[in-house]
């Protein structure tokens, strides 16, 4: 399996989402609740399959710690990061190769 190249540009707002600058010159940005809801970890994609098997899946509680917010981000060796969110879910690494196949349907930029 090939690694795709890392991305040129990482920025990280923690309230609204990831805009990442690719090697082609594109930037894509990843809202928040985008990169939870589309975490690769084992959890997030066993919910992902119940809510296609049962669109009326009860989801899990987000607690109320207010909004979601990505709360850090730190590099896992050179092909993926890993990002921690303000429900405590930290288990997901996203590869560049999984942040492509997920581009939200636009490219865009964060909100003003």
């Amino acid at each position: 399996m090939a690694v795709d190249p890392p991305p040129r540009h990482l920025h990280l707002d923690r309230a609204r989402g990831l805009t990442i600058e690719w090697p082609d010159g594109r930037t894509v940005f990843y809202p928040v609740g985008w990169l939870r809801r589309m975490s690769p970890s084992a959890d997030a994609r066993e919910l992902r399959k119940e809510l296609d098997r049962n669109p009326l899946t009860v989801l899990p509680s987000g607690g109320d710690a207010g909004p979601l917010r990505a709360e850090g981000i730190e590099s896992v060796g050179n092909y993926a990061i890993r990002i921690r969110f303000s429900d405590g879910h930290a288990s997901g690494i996203y590869s560049w190769n999984y942040l492509r196949t997920i581009e939200p349907e636009t490219e865009a930029s964060p909100p003003s």
